[in-house]
């Protein structure tokens, strides 16, 4: 797609893969103990970033009220959700190295995934602070958003700003002298400005408040999704994982980029249909895209297919935020469609789509993304 993420110091080189196979003998059991051991050594990694953070010269010269609301923002909005994005970057990097899982990465290679992996998760939370804010959201991963804490408010723009601002602090704290250090800034950079595009179409396509069902189309839905969360969710991690690891070729990064796209715009049609029907305890959040007037595949999916009266009950009703009644309305009319067969037929295609680019292209290991898939396919939250 144009506009993807370019590595101009890349060499057009083909890539090595590992000599050692990665172990497919483990049972379901021994996986998920795995799973939660990377987990745990991911979030132990948090306290030493955050204080790292802390101790950055210009914190540290700051009264200690200024200092204890740094510490109070990043413990807030960073260690918590699925945490996926972060930790991708060390799984990416063990496939590349050839090693069992990221629990058997060596301790330096470990570190810097780490420090990478968190600087994704300092963007996540950068983005979802600022997210909450313009859709006036009520609650962000079991809590209140933090821009509804009452002694925040519009302070959590700035914050945002801080936490966007964090991240090139650990880049240049950890990677000055890497060899790849000009590539990770550029990537960061890019995928931030791609993310924000993203945003701006979604923001200016379904303002709150201004219902024009004319722009509600599949073509604007996927630049929206692309843009908006495919890059940064997918794209950036397995980048950085593919930079810790030495991989050089082009065509390795596109196979990637391609990939990750097309993973990026199913996740977030999981992500649009769980708003609608998945319970916020489990989500974490309230859903409010109906009432938010988003640009989302469920309406548009339903503007595909509704008839004169069911168009009527979506124009009157869609993008009437805290209204429970016309957020009910627009559900039914979603229930009489049966969208949520429609969304199953659209999960099982996509996932056959995905194996197939996986397992076709010789560039990378398919562990790169067998894992990816695997953790988003059929989720619940």
């Amino acid at each position: 797609r144009a506009g993807a993420p370019s590595v101009s110091a890349f060499a057009s080189t083909a890539f090595v893969p590992p000599r050692k196979p990665v172990s497919t003998t483990r049972s379901k059991e021994q996986l998920k103990a795995a799973r939660d051991s990377a987990k745990k050594a991911f979030l132990a990694a948090f306290d030493g970033i955050r204080d790292e953070l802390l101790a950055d010269p210009v914190i540290a010269v700051q009264p200690a009220t200024g200092q204890t609301w740094m510490k109070r923002v990043l413990d807030y909005n960073v260690p918590f959700g699925k945490l996926n994005r972060g930790m991708a970057v060390a799984d990416t990097l063990a496939v590349l190295r050839g090693v069992e899982d990221a629990n058997a990465l060596s301790k330096s290679d470990l570190k810097d995934a780490h420090v990478l992996g968190w600087c994704i998760e300092l963007l996540q939370a950068f983005f979802l602070v600022a997210d909450d804010i313009m859709d006036d959201s009520v609650t962000r991963r079991g809590q209140p958003c933090w821009f509804r804490v009452e002694d925040v408010g519009m302070v959590a723009i700035n914050d945002g700003i801080l936490l966007e601002s964090a991240i090139y602090r650990l880049l240049k704290n950890h990677f000055a002298k890497h060899r790849r250090y000009a590539d990770m800034l550029e990537v960061f950079h890019e995928v931030t400005f791609q993310t924000a595009t993203g945003q701006m179409l979604d923001l200016i396509t379904a303002p709150i408040g201004k219902v024009d069902l004319s722009k509600y189309t599949m073509e604007t839905y996927t630049n929206i999704v692309v843009y908006k969360t495919a890059f940064y969710t997918f794209y950036l991690p397995v980048a950085c994982g593919m930079l810790l690891g030495g991989v050089r070729s082009t065509k390795a990064y596109d196979t990637a980029k391609e990939i990750c796209v097309a993973m990026g715009e199913y996740f977030q049609v999981q992500d649009d249909f769980l708003d609608c029907y998945g319970a916020p305890e489990v989500i974490g959040k309230i859903g409010t895209d109906i009432g938010d007037n988003k640009c989302g595949w469920l309406v548009c999916k339903a503007l595909l297919k509704a008839n004169d009266a069911q168009r009527e009950v979506i124009a009157k009703n869609y993008g009437k935020p805290h209204d429970s009644v016309a957020e009910a309305a627009v559900k039914a009319v979603y229930n009489e469609m049966d969208l949520k067969s429609e969304f199953e037929a659209y999960e099982n295609k996509s996932y056959e789509m995905l194996r197939s680019m996986i397992d076709t292209q010789k560039d990378l290991p398919v562990g790169i993304f067998d894992e990816l898939l695997a953790k988003i396919f059929k989720r619940s939250k």
